[in-house]
């Protein structure tokens, strides 16, 4: 029938949900799945302000998002070429952004393109506002107000760096393989030296590297094109990380807490689907197109030469040194909080009076997620695309019954967020976390239930009846299946507690200690890698699942 991409009981279950869905553009998507047609598949688009109610509109996005971002969908698209076309093409929109910016920096420039100057300082005054004193590597700074900033502490990310690749790149390999830093981030050597990690690597004669800057590489994202990431050197990353950090406690200082970020989002689209109050926009290849000519005109001098020295100037790109237009990609540690910050600014400098707009009440940023009200959608969309950013077009809503941010679809304030296959299932925790998909999906909807059912059925009759039997509460996530009937999880009780019989993991990947130097492994201990005796487990270390036991208040 089709190319062998997924295993026939769950591609017929995916045949089957497109006729329980019902609906016209479901059955194009069937017919086009029938004759391998996955290039339209994967192009299928939806214009919410085309649709009347929110089950026809959550049909139709069931119907053409569940394959949407599975990687091995047998498209034509060349993903790889794409993410590096996107990467020249972002380089390209900063230049023209950076010379555009050019003359801003100059002091003195008489205010005539109406009032871009003004905007300016507006933005700049309330970055400057929300950053404060920039901290130091070494000491508490101290303001006049009594408020200390502490110093910046750096710290690892559990992903690659420039020297450390695969699946060598746990902390205790990160300490053992030589460190690399850039020739701007030559400071941070002397704050770097006070680390066990240093004296480890003086332990073992290894010096740090130095090397031009990061290096370009890509991730899957969906069907049609991966995302382009650049990875950066160790110890840039070590302090990015650290200084991410700090904005991160800078911003949520001024109602803007990034580690409830997404939840508040999702709330406060669906009120907006609503009310109508507030629009939902989305920027494409947001951090790809900050320009490093826009963040010195925004951020405090200080600031800015602390993130300046910390970033890579240079990617190796296609075996070829590339000196960047942009100020920082996606893999650098600050990157997050600074696009953030960036976006905030805009937004509040679009607002002259200061009075309208109130972070944290009707503007709210999370990362390139922006949401504040309706009707100072034109003045920002303006001023991004001056700034040089590209508003989404097909994840923007200004207006209509329709707002998303963050993951949460809302139609009138009903979810109709749609279920996304991300992997080919083909082992019961895959299986298992599709079911669960579906069930979720559907939001516990009598309605919705039926449509999923058949679908749901299907697969679950792919998994070993052990295995189906696997109930329980949905905050288990797809350690077992979701069911609200617990008359059907398999409980025991032992000293008080309350155990659910689930399908957990129990063959990791461990990286033995006894591979590893003493200071090494003395430094590891300190920054809280786990128990010696254990090992560590590397990331995506689980090997296999089988049926056990969880814990469960």
């Amino acid at each position: 029938m089709t190319e062998n991409f997924l295993p026939h009981s769950v591609e017929k279950s995916i045949l089957r949900l497109f006729e329980d869905l019902a609906t016209p553009l479901s059955l194009k998507v069937s017919i086009l799945w029938r004759y391998g047609e996955w290039d339209q598949i994967a192009l299928c688009d939806l214009e919410p302000k085309h649709y009347l109610d929110a089950d026809r509109f959550w049909r139709d996005a069931m119907a053409t998002s569940i394959v949407r971002k599975l990687e091995n969908l047998p498209t034509t698209f060349d993903k790889k070429k794409v993410a590096e076309d996107t990467f020249l093409a972002c380089e390209q929109q900063c230049f023209r952004t950076n010379l555009r910016l050019l003359p801003y920096l100059s002091p003195g420039l008489p205010d005539t393109e109406l009032g871009v100057l003004s905007y300016i300082k507006r933005a700049r005054k309330i970055c400057q506002s929300i950053l404060g004193p920039c901290p130091d590597t070494h000491e508490v700074v101290t303001t006049r107000e009594g408020t200390n900033y502490f110093k910046v502490r750096g710290r690892f990310g559990p992903g690659a760096t420039y020297g450390d690749r695969g699946r060598f790149t746990t902390i205790p390999d990160k300490m053992s393989s030589e460190p690399t830093l850039t020739t701007g981030g030559m400071y941070y050597l002397l704050p770097w030296a006070d680390t066990l990690w240093a004296k480890a690597c003086k332990t073992s004669g290894r010096d740090p590297l130095f090397v031009q800057g990061n290096r370009f590489t890509t991730v899957p994202k969906d069907c049609k094109r991966f995302r382009g990431i650049a990875v950066e050197p160790s110890i840039n990353l070590y302090f990015q990380l650290g200084f991410g950090s700090a904005l991160r406690a800078r911003l949520r200082a001024v109602n803007l807490d990034l580690t409830k970020g997404q939840d508040i989002h999702r709330r406060i689209a669906r009120e907006a689907s609503i009310r109508g109050h507030l629009c939902t926009l989305d920027l494409s290849n947001a951090s790809d197109t900050i320009c490093s000519n826009l963040v010195k005109l925004l951020l405090p001098s200080s600031w800015h030469s602390a993130l300046n020295d910390l970033r890579s100037h240079k990617t190796l790109f296609q075996g070829e040194w590339h000196l960047l237009e942009k100020f920082s990609s996606m893999g650098n540690g600050f990157t997050f909080e600074l696009e953030t910050l960036i976006f905030l600014c805009l937004i509040m400098a679009s607002d002259p009076s200061g009075q309208k707009l109130k972070i944290g009440e009707n503007v709210f940023v999370f990362g390139d997620d922006l949401i504040f009200p309706t009707e100072s959608a034109n003045d920002v969309i303006a001023a991004l695309s001056f700034f040089g950013m590209s508003v989404n077009k097909s994840k923007s809503f200004v207006d209509g019954p329709f707002r998303e941010s963050c993951g949460g679809d809302y139609f009138n304030g009903v979810d109709v967020r749609p279920y996304f296959m991300k992997e080919s299932p083909s082992e019961p925790q895959h299986l298992i976390s599709l079911v669960n998909g579906l069930r979720r999906a559907s939001q516990d909807d009598p309605i919705r239930n039926s449509v999923v059912n058949r679908a749901w059925l299907g697969i679950l009759d792919g998994l070993p009846s052990s295995i189906r039997r696997l109930r329980g509460p949905q905050d288990l996530g797809d350690l077992c299946i979701h069911d609200v009937d617990e008359s059907r999880w398999q409980v025991r009780h032992r000293s008080c507690i309350r155990w659910i019989r689930v399908y957990r993991p129990a063959k990791f990947t461990r990286v033995s200690y006894q591979n590893f130097k003493p200071d090494v492994i003395l430094a590891s201990a300190v920054y809280g890698t786990g128990s010696p005796l254990k090992g560590i487990i590397p990331r995506d270390g689980v090997l296999g699942y089988k049926i056990g036991w969880v814990a469960r208040s």
